[in-house]
């Protein structure tokens, strides 16, 4: 596969509009995310700063002045032993996906946050019926860690989570 000239970089206030639409169409016509109401501009803001305050990184695929796609790491859960993992958000533009963005884009997050200190990084992938997102995951070394079943419900169905999990660094102390 072919990776087209792309610069993943930090994700900037002026790029939120495109991640809102991004994530508005995954939201409105899928569920691989579990979110029912597109967040707004505002609210990416929001998640940007949080994000960004917090040392973790949100990052945009670039390719040629236009975001094609976007990552970001956010905390694993709200409790302070749980510091040092993350979980892991990947969104392509649907007409940008199966380019290599989404490679580009998760190895450049798990680069970042294994600089920002981060031990390990969990990925909660909705089983669609698709393969892709576990296929990407499996490439950069994510194991399968567990199954949630019917734990969402949109769109008239129940859809079951498949958890992934790669470490980071192979230093244990916290």
């Amino acid at each position: 596969m072919t990776v087209p000239e792309v610069v993943i970089r930090t994700a900037v206030p002026a790029d939120l509009e495109v991640v809102a639409e991004i994530f508005a169409h995954y939201v409105s016509n899928t569920v691989i995310t579990f979110e029912q109401t597109p967040p707004t501009v505002a609210e990416w803001q929001r998640r940007l700063d949080d994000l960004t305050g917090q040392g973790l990184p949100f990052l945009v695929a670039d390719l040629n002045g236009d975001v094609a796609g976007y990552a970001y790491a956010g905390p694993w859960r709200p409790k302070p032993a749980y510091r040092h993992t993350v979980e892991n958000s990947i969104y392509l533009a649907p007409d940008q996906t199966g380019r290599g963005l989404g490679g580009a884009l998760l190895d450049a997050l798990l680069t970042r946050c294994a600089q920002a200190g981060m031990r390990q990084m969990i990925a909660i992938i909705a089983d669609t019926g698709s393969v892709a997102s576990t296929a990407l995951h499996k490439r950069f070394g994510f194991a399968p860690a567990g199954r949630l079943n019917s734990v969402g419900y949109k769109h008239g169905r129940w859809i079951d989570t498949a958890l992934m999990q790669r470490a980071l660094t192979t230093d244990h102390d916290g």
